[in-house]
């Protein structure tokens, strides 16, 4: 027996809900990651740390939010808590190995394509795994070449995304590509649940468990509370945001523009030259009157 899916139980509030956690985790994870290359050492690190646990969190939240919405009108659904755990835990981590290899390989061609690609593959993976952590009385079933769509989605994505953090500067192109970002994330989601069919068994019961509400709600207030925290930390660092330090005046060599302030140069007086005669030194004296 085939069951009746509902992706949106709650209407456009959990895919706009879930949406804007996506966006919010990528662009920590950007800013992150943009910051981590003008330091070195532990610093460089840690910035990285930061930015994979944010975009982990923020996809992960994202992916559980929009679930909240989903529902198999036959069969209520529970979830296993290892599993959602587990779910998390790949996220942050493949998309950490990403990440590094780009802070410290830079922009070359071969870190940000097997950067990309194990980013992808981590969101993917953390959506499936998501997935089969759902407990009901029956079982899902895939279409293959949706499900291949979903993946390139992310590929591509995390692609993106990775090069976005190491090539643009500034607050606002760094704010679209999060934003992009949060499009292909949700559209991956979305199209994973496309390629999505459910069957029941023909007794078809209610699974023990915890109901989803109950689990997931209290589950995403630690990552939650982590992408708010990491918010602050990026808005308590202006280098973060504007990209120049406080206080730091122009570049030597800097020349204003016109129509800017302009500043004195002191004149100096050129030396008299070394042929000059003694009538000519007095003649230049001036007199007296």
């Amino acid at each position: 027996m085939q069951g009746t899916v509902d992706g949106f139980t709650y209407g456009l509030v959990t895919p706009v809900t879930a949406f804007l956690m996506a966006c919010l985790g990528a662009s920590l994870g950007l800013r992150c990651t943009t910051r981590s290359l003008r330091t070195r050492g532990t610093s460089r690190a840690g910035w990285l740390a930061l930015g994979a646990t944010s975009i982990g969190s923020g996809i992960w939240t994202m992916h559980f939010i929009a679930m909240l919405g989903f529902t198999v009108q036959e069969a209520p659904m529970s979830y296993d808590r290892p599993l959602t755990f587990a779910s998390l835990g790949v996220a942050v981590v493949m998309v950490g190995v990403g990440i590094f290899l780009v802070g410290y390989r830079g922009a070359t061609r071969m870190a940000l394509i097997t950067g990309g690609t194990v980013t992808g593959l981590g969101v993917a993976s953390m959506h499936y795994l998501g997935m089969a952590g759902m407990n009901f009385d029956g079982l899902f079933e895939y279409d293959i070449l949706t499900v291949s769509l979903s993946v390139l989605i992310a590929v591509v994505a995390a692609t993106a995304a990775l090069w976005a953090a190491v090539s643009i500067r500034g607050f606002l192109p760094s704010l679209g590509a999060s934003v992009v970002m949060g499009v292909a994330v949700s559209g991956m989601h979305y199209t994973g649940m496309a390629a999505l069919q459910v069957h029941l068994h023909p007794d078809a019961s209610p699974q023990a468990g915890e109901s989803p509400t109950s689990l997931l709600l209290p589950m995403m207030i630690g990552p939650g509370c982590f992408l708010l925290l990491a918010a602050v930390i990026v808005m308590i660092d202006p280098l973060v945001v504007t990209g120049t330090r406080p206080g730091a005046g122009p570049p030597p060599g800097h020349l204003a523009r016109r129509g800017g302030p302009m500043t004195s140069i002191p004149a100096q007086r050129s030396p008299a030259p070394p042929y000059e005669t003694a009538s000519r030194r007095a003649y230049r004296q001036p007199r007296g009157r």
